[in-house]
């Protein structure tokens, strides 16, 4: 079952390890040590990132490294500025509402 990347970055820890790999690529067992959980606590977050595509694997000899795919987060970012462009255009309604208000009563 495909995950929802909603569900994906609600948990704080998914968020973390997204965090670190933004930084740089990490195999599971150094996600591990980063967190205060088991291998494989930490392998069930990866595939649910992995899962969203919000990461990706790469092979390097008997290691997995896994990547931050920038990509993906910006198809979410553009996703989000439709309503970022929204939510500004009503709060610079509401702040020159607030200005008339005020201006009206200290008169």
């Amino acid at each position: 079952m495909k995950q929802d990347i909603f569900q994906a970055i609600a948990d704080p820890t998914r968020r973390a390890i997204l965090t670190l790999l933004a930084i740089q690529a990490l195999t599971p067992n150094v996600m591990a040590e980063k967190f205060d959980m088991t291998r494989q606590a930490v392998s069930k977050h990866i595939k649910v990132l992995h899962e969203c595509e919000l990461i990706k694997p790469e092979q390097s000899g008997r290691e997995i490294y896994y990547h931050f795919n920038a990509k993906k987060m910006q198809e979410f970012d553009h996703w989000l500025a439709q309503f970022r462009q929204n939510w500004e255009t009503q709060f610079n309604q509401l702040d020159h509402l607030l200005t008339t208000i005020k201006t009206q009563t200290t008169k």
